[in-house]
Parts: C-alpha cells; structure tokens; sequence
C-alpha cells in the first residue's frame, strides 16, 4: 500500500469562527506524536487560546471509517497496523470487529491476497494434494471454494482484491 494513512485534525476554535485551519498528520506514528502534532497545531491556529479539535478527515484507512472524536491511541495502532499489513489487515478488522482483530489474531487466520476464492480455493487444494493430471480437468474450483467458505474460510474483498482468512 503506497497511501500513508493520515488524519485531518481541525481546529475546532477556528471553525466555529467561520474559518478553516488544521492539520493532515501521519497517523503511523505513535499516538504521543501525533498528540504533539495536535497541540502544535492548535498553538499556531489564527484563534487565540485554541484548545479543541476534532478529525474531519482522513484518508489511507482502506475503507474504514474513523469518527471525528475518536481516540487517538486507536487511530494510531489502526494505521500502524495497515501501514504493516496493508488493507487485508483493515478487511479483518471490518469483519471481526475491532475487539477480536488484534494482530495476534489477524496473523494466526490471513491466509493470503488472491484473485478470487476459487484462485484460493485451487492453491490451498493443490497445496494439501497431488491431483493427478487425468483429474484435474474435472475438479469444478468454484464448487469446492463454495465449499471451503461456508465453513472453514471467509474473505473480504477490496479494491479488487480477494482477502483470505480462515474461520477461528
């Protein structure tokens, strides 16, 4: 993934005052630093005495939304773990929910980015068996990925890209 995730952090003095003024910081670094940015940034806000703010936008997070009040440890881990994994970490979290899709987790279920389940579905097959050459033909790959994702897998798709994860 080339797009850093970021977060607009906006001044909340200067918007209530009619005016725009805020700051894109790079949410992949730690939540002290990003905390730092904030307060540098609302200390050379054209508001004097600026003190609250809030994120009115952001970008990189691969489909998730990010709240305006949201917490900034939070937001920090989030992208440090996309900037890691890239968006098949950002589709487990979307399915698992933000309390189970801890790296741990994601890293014990990804099984891969692939073009579709079957493309999944042939690789994990031929991986685990040798099928021999007279059969190979007659193995319907979309019929046994059905079969497979009922049970045992389950994927996310973004952006054109087929995210695999097994069931746990």
């Amino acid at each position: 993934m080339s797009e850093t995730p970021r977060i607009y952090a906006a001044c909340l003095a200067s918007y209530n005052n009619g005016s725009l003024y805020g700051e894109w910081i790079d949410a992949d670094q730690g939540a002290d630093d990003i905390q730092t940015e904030i307060t540098e940034m609302l200390r050379a806000s054209p508001e004097p005495g600026a003190e609250e703010w809030a994120i009115h936008d952001y970008e990189g997070f691969c489909g998730l939304s990010i709240g305006e009040y949201e917490n900034i440890e939070s937001v920090s881990l989030l992208a440090q773990l996309i900037t890691k994994h890239g968006a098949a970490f950002a589709c487990y979290l979307s399915d698992k929910g933000a309390e189970y899709a801890t790296e741990e987790h994601f890293q014990a279920d990804y099984s891969g980015e692939h073009e579709n389940e079957e493309s999944f579905a042939e690789d994990w097959f031929r991986e685990c068996n040798e099928i021999p050459k007279e059969l190979d033909d007659y193995i319907d790959w979309e019929r046994v990925a059905s079969d497979l994702f009922i049970s045992d897998f389950m994927s996310q798709k973004y952006e054109g890209k087929t995210y695999v994860f097994h069931r746990s």
